[in-house]
């Protein structure tokens, strides 16, 4: 939705809802959210975590 000509600011709100309410629910996820990060590994109690 391209609503940078649009100047007024209501009216480009209603236009972006709209056009939310159009398009089609996002899918479920398929893996828990995060599980893509990089793991930290966890060192002894002196020093600092190492990627």
């Amino acid at each position: 939705m391209d609503t940078r000509k649009v100047t007024n600011k209501a009216e480009r709100k209603e236009l972006k809802r709209a056009a939310r309410k159009k398009r089609a629910p996002k899918p479920k996820r398929t893996d828990p959210r995060g599980s893509h990060k990089p793991k930290v590994k966890k060192r002894g109690p002196g020093g600092p975590a190492k990627r």
